[in-house]
């Protein structure tokens, strides 16, 4: 059977899922935290390492300002209210992406959450905010030209946010939509991809373990036969 350290998941259709149960984007959102918190625990159950989840990409800041504003303020809540939760069931919770765009205030509650969960290590999330792929990519080639450092795939991985976390083995993708969205370009190479028709607050454990039961039985080649 085929281990699983690492599943990373673009949580899509929580705006969709507003507007046709609730009338507002909004209220999906609030309802995709519930499902986050359900995956987290059964990561847990499951013993997984680390678990990666889309929830701000550096296009989703062309949305209209105050759906912006609610989902960081969601965001703010949930660190300031959840990381003791966090740190009682030995959770590290590591940001991917760039930081600098968001307000000191959300900048330092972030610092902090990621500070007090620092020693944890039953699981690792890693939240990706303001977190684009491509721009991911460009900016450690750039840091190793500035270091005068020669472009290997060793040394562009040692200079991305992922460095030291072992690639996913599984990318999920909620909300009825086959693309990558420039999520984990580099680190999906060889991926397990599965796309699921039901909208992120749809999603449940259950949908979760048929994943990663079918993934244990999968023959893996990796470009041999």
């Amino acid at each position: 059977m085929n281990p699983i350290k690492h599943v990373a998941i673009i949580m899509d259709g929580n705006g969709r899922w507003g507007v046709k149960n609730k009338g507002s984007r909004n209220k999906g959102h609030t309802e995709g935290l519930k499902a986050i918190e359900d995956i987290i625990k059964e990561s847990l159950k499951q013993k997984i390492n680390y678990l990666t989840l889309y929830a701000f990409s550096t296009e989703n800041w062309k949305r209209p300002k105050k759906e912006i504003n609610f989902l960081l303020k969601i965001l703010e809540n949930f660190l300031l209210k959840k990381t003791k939760n966090l740190i009682r069931n030995g959770i590290k919770l590591i940001i991917i992406g760039n930081k600098k765009k968001f307000s000191i205030q959300l900048q330092k509650i972030i610092k902090d959450s990621e500070k007090k969960t620092s020693n944890n290590q039953k699981l690792q999330i890693n939240l990706a905010l303001n977190y684009g792929s491509k721009e991911e990519i460009v900016n450690s080639c750039k840091n190793l030209l500035k270091r005068k450092k020669l472009i290997t795939e060793k040394n562009i991985e040692d200079n991305m946010y992922t460095k030291n976390i072992p690639n996913p083995e599984i990318l999920i993708r909620t909300g009825n939509t086959n693309r990558l969205s420039n999520f984990l370009l580099w680190q999906i190479a060889y991926t397990e991809i599965f796309f699921i028709k039901k909208l992120w607050p749809e999603f449940n454990t259950k949908d979760y373990k048929k994943i990663l039961n079918k993934f244990k039985l999968l023959k893996r080649n990796f470009g041999s036969v």
